[in-house]
């Protein structure tokens, strides 16, 4: 590696043509970074300052087979783009305004952005990427762009012609604090330099690189340079436009924390993303990149198809848009396992449709009764472990049967208590519930795209009409409909008598929720009950609990450490103090919140939420913690903390401490609380 002080005068004045790997993010900077460049040039100028750092460019220096000098930037592109659409636009003020300077807008052209006895893709200084080098190219050969167009290059260079039109500084001053510019220009050696670990530890000014950034650097970077172009063209690029609907950056990002988790078997951080990443491809690929590559390709269709919803088979596409509405993208990991088992003839169609309507069925439950979210990510991440690929569906249905606590999956009799009772019409799936209770078995005789959630017995009734109604029932779903009036309070808060006759009313709707309606003379608290009692039973053939006889079942049940095996006294080397030190503390953790539940393992007691956040063993005359955080996480007022997360231990987290007296509870419980709300909050 070679380092040279430079400016962008130098950089540029000169023959070598600079060019962007393929693999490289389009240009992304916006107008933000480019206020600030300008900012930086008008201060110089105004405050006389002799130079300006704005930062490094890091090149790998190549020869093409006719001996021109080429360059491939490996880190500094945005800033060298930006420059350069400076210069640009400096020279076409020059060029278009009778303004006294003693630059000539030609020389800017033919040193700095041309090489004039070079002919097409050879001939520009600088070589972007296809898309943003076609303006580059128009800017450069003053040829007009389509204003209208929608370009990072073109928007950049038009905030320039703006800011240089001000006349805040004269043609000649902007020419000179270009070149107080400073830049360090880093050349690497291809034989000693690894470009990969150099673009990862450069601290960049700009835009900070996205995870799939910085994943498709690594992997294409680590291409021979012959391979680079065709598996970027071949696969990569079809990989990214998988995910045109949205912010690509930001569901790729998803995607690959998705991916690593499936093919991991656990939960994978987003932060360590990028630092897993690696680490999966270096040992379970090695020297298979290409083939690492289309086994994303593969897993990325599975997993676009679900966000976005799409399939050309109408039942899977159906289920697509459930799993968005009720918001269970923690599902993604399994589903796309089983969507690639289905794609080699693993499982069937028909198992997968299967399969996607229990995690929609579960999720569904779950939110009606009100059951917290928190761990399923952690659930959904290990499913796949369960998976017996010779009994695949009934592995699937055992491991949801078998889900207890905070993670079960609601039985019919719980399921129907809630749904009668519980104030439907507050959930944000509120008017999913209702849609797929009207149309399930294929039942849709009316387009629902224009229908919203009403009250039967309505929100604002006569102040005679109080009663239980309007206090305990009126949001439950056996008060609930849809109809087309739903908008207009008026007619909404009519009487139930009008609402049966009134043009688009009960009686002219089509509506299987309305049948029951329909057929009564009054509204009150005995019509709401009944109704929500029929709902009821149509939504447990909605959303069905999976069912499996007890001897296949039986394969699945597990001997776990629970409470029933283990105790307190369990631990033989523990004594009367030790008691109270365990029995004090277990109280303090236990009052932290209901949600928590406790288990007596083998060899200690684990306080959990959807994983342990504390482990407790009972030692002689003191209690040995283990607290699930990172120890750069912790927070430790006292210092009473231990780094262990490079010691073998025996429960979860890298935080060690005691707990040997009473008079040291609060300072434990300080660090335990810690873990406690951050497994509570995601």
């Amino acid at each position: 590696m070679n380092a040279f002080k430079s400016n962008i005068f130098e950089y540029m004045n000169g023959i070598r043509q600079y060019s962007i790997p393929i693999y490289q993010r389009v240009y992304s900077w916006g107008i933000e970074q480019c206020q600030r460049l300008w900012a930086d040039i008008v201060m110089m100028q105004k405050e006389n300052h002799e130079g300006h750092f704005v930062g490094s460019i890091v090149r790998i220096d190549e020869v093409s087979a006719a001996g021109f000098p080429k360059a491939m930037i490996i880190d500094g592109q945005q800033r060298l783009t930006t420059l350069t659409l400076l210069l640009i636009a400096l020279r076409d003020f020059i060029k278009n305004n009778n303004t006294t300077t003693e630059i000539n807008a030609a020389e800017i052209t033919d040193t700095l952005l041309i090489n004039s006895y070079k002919r097409d893709g050879d001939r520009y200084k600088l070589l972007l990427t296809k898309t943003d080098q076609e303006m580059l190219k128009k800017l450069i050969e003053s040829i007009a762009p389509n204003r209208e167009s929608v370009s990072k290059i073109l928007s950049n260079y038009e905030f320039f012609e703006r800011q240089i039109a001000k006349g805040d500084l004269k043609a000649d001053e902007i020419y000179q604090a270009i070149g107080k510019l400073q830049i360090v220009d880093i050349a690497l050696d291809r034989q000693y330099d690894d470009p990969q670990a150099i673009f990862e530890s450069l601290n960049s000014t700009g835009i900070d690189l996205k995870d799939s950034d910085l994943i498709r650097n690594f992997i294409l970077m680590g291409l021979p340079s012959g391979r680079q172009e065709f598996v970027y063209n071949n696969v990569w690029i079809h990989m990214e436009e998988l995910f045109s609907y949205g912010d690509k950056a930001v569901l790729m990002d998803n995607f690959f924390r998705d991916y690593l988790t499936m093919k991991l078997g656990r939960l994978v951080n987003q932060r360590d993303v990028y630092k897993e990443f690696k680490l999966y491809r270096n040992i379970y690929w090695n020297t298979k990149t290409e083939e690492l590559c289309r086994d994303l390709l593969a897993f990325a269709k599975h997993y676009a198809d679900m966000d976005s919803g799409e399939s050309s088979d109408v039942q899977l596409k159906s289920l697509y848009i459930d799993l968005k509405t009720i918001g269970l993208g923690v599902a993604y990991p399994f589903l796309m396992k089983t969507h690639e088992d289905c794609a080699n003839n693993i499982i069937s169609v028909t198992t997968l449709l299967e399969i996607v309507s229990i995690c929609v069925n579960y999720a569904l439950r779950r939110s009606v009764c009100s059951m917290r979210t928190t761990g399923l990510n952690y659930m959904f991440a290990v499913l796949k472990n369960s998976i017996n690929e010779s009994d695949y569906l009934n592995s699937v249905k055992a491991f949801f049967i078998l889900q207890e606590s905070s993670k079960e999956f609601p039985r019919d009799k719980r399921f129907i208590d809630e749904f009668v009772t519980q104030d439907v019409y507050s959930k944000k799936i509120c008017r999913f519930i209702l849609c797929k209770l009207e149309t399930w078995n294929g039942h849709k005789i009316v387009s629902l795209d224009d229908l919203s959630v009403e009250h039967v017995f309505p929100q604002k009734p006569k102040a005679s009409e109080w009663g239980v109604v309007q206090k305990v029932l009126l949001h439950t779903v056996g008060n609930l409909t849809l109809a087309h009036w739903a908008d207009n309070s008026s007619m909404s808060n009519k009487p139930f008598s009008d609402k049966l006759t009134i043009s688009q009313g009960y009686k002219q709707s089509a509506l299987r929720l309305n049948e029951y309606i329909v057929e009564q003379s009054e509204w009150g608290e005995t019509q709401i009950n009944e109704r929500a009692r029929r709902l009821a039973e149509l939504a447990m053939k909605v959303w069905p609990y999976p069912m499996l006889a007890d001897k296949e079942l039986e394969p699945y049940r597990k001997l776990d450490d629970s409470v029933t095996q283990y105790t307190f006294e369990s631990y033989g080397n523990s004594d009367g103090f030790t008691k109270i030190l365990f029995e004090s503390l277990n109280l303090r953790i236990l009052n932290l919140g209901t949600v928590i539940s406790r288990v007596f393992n083998k060899q200690y007691v684990a306080y959990k939420l959807d994983t342990n956040f504390a482990d407790v063993e009972v030692q002689k005359q003191r209690l040995h913690i283990w607290v699930n955080l990172r120890f750069i996480e912790v927070a430790d007022p006292k210092g009473i903390c231990r780094d262990v997360s490079g010691i073998g231990h025996l429960g979860n987290g890298d935080v060690e401490v005691y707990l040997d007296g009473l008079n040291k509870l609060d300072d434990v419980m300080v660090i335990i609380e810690q873990a406690f709300r951050k497994q509570n909050a995601e």
